[in-house]
């Protein structure tokens, strides 16, 4: 059912959050209106800092998302929650989509949180995640907090996503050397020891510290990831974790990465898009006799898989 796009981006700009989920169901539906839609928010965007957090499964992401918005509520701040979650292999949705954890926000009007399924998508994000950020930040909040699915070791790709990463990390969660095989100790801007008053904070500090040192080639002034030790359910830290993502954002303005890492955010949408079209176009082709042809001359010898991607590709584009 088609929608006035410009009434609803107004609504959502007057803070009304079900005009900010029915944009995000269009983003995330695939909307025939939603070239419009995105047409509508392009002006709208570059406002708000984008925090992603990530982590292994139970380290604490939803608690410290909570705590996160508290502070940044207590600042004055609009904030929005991108939670992303696993998809129930029923429904399709997110599992986790009650957010119970963050119930103590429901009733906040400075607050809108969202949960989306992965619907498959690797890398602990859904595929529709860039755009429902983008319409977050034209509907005017200050922060966009980014929860991942919190599935270990393809938890790389918030870190394309975010202004800043957070990486959360806890006691008791496995040893040091597993920790730096996930690859999410090479994305992280800030790291976050949650649970931090269980027996073994120390040492995963101390190791964590280690690890982010070996083959350190940073050149004077550039950033080095800070380790904030955080009990999350306790509020304990948070402050301090606020003011190392401030403080990662003061430098990244400062030394123009932010433009940089936003500049590379919207081409890694553009690929995603441009990719995802031409896929389309090729499944409309399963049956047209041109792949068929393409194929045969693979089995006959005469034509390589590479050749014949290239010849596929040359006649989708017109080059």
């Amino acid at each position: 059912m088609a929608v006035d796009v410009a009434q609803l981006v107004g609504r959502a700009r007057e803070g009304k959050p079900r005009a900010v989920a029915r944009l995000i169901t269009l983003v995330e539906g695939a909307s025939p209106q939603l070239r419009e839609v995105m047409a509508a928010l392009a002006p709208l965007c570059g406002n708000a800092y984008v925090v992603g957090l990530t982590g292994s499964p139970g380290v604490g992401k939803s608690t410290s998302t909570s705590a996160l918005v508290t502070a940044y509520r207590k600042a004055g701040k609009r904030v929005a929650v991108l939670a992303v979650d696993p998809s129930s292999p029923f429904s399709g949705g997110a599992l986790l989509g009650d957010r119970v954890r963050m119930s103590e926000h429901a009733s906040d009007p400075g607050v809108y949180i969202r949960s989306m399924a992965t619907r498959g998508h690797l890398g602990g994000l859904a595929w529709a995640a860039p755009q429902a950020i983008r319409v977050l930040d034209a509907a005017g909040f200050d922060v966009v907090l980014v929860e991942t699915v919190g599935v270990g070791q393809s938890e790389v790709e918030i870190a394309a996503q975010a202004d800043t990463a957070a990486v959360l990390l806890a006691p008791g969660m496995g040893d040091g050397i597993q920790a730096a095989k996930a690859g999410i100790l090479e994305i992280g801007d800030v790291y976050v020891v949650n649970k931090a008053d269980r027996e073994g904070a120390d040492a995963t500090a101390r190791e964590l510290n280690h690890m982010l040192g070996l083959g350190e080639a940073r050149q004077p002034g550039d950033w080095r990831p800070p380790i904030v030790r955080t009990v999350a359910a306790r509020g304990e830290g948070v402050d301090e974790l606020v003011e190392a993502l401030e403080k990662h954002r003061a430098w990244m303005d400062e030394h123009g990465v932010l433009a940089e890492r936003r500049a590379r955010r919207a081409a890694g949408e553009i690929e995603a898009i441009a990719v995802t079209a031409l896929r389309e176009r090729i499944g409309d082709l399963r049956g047209d006799r041109r792949l068929g042809a393409l194929a045969e001359r693979i089995l006959a010898g005469t034509l390589d898989p590479y050749a014949a991607a290239d010849e596929l590709v040359a006649g989708l584009t017109g080059d």
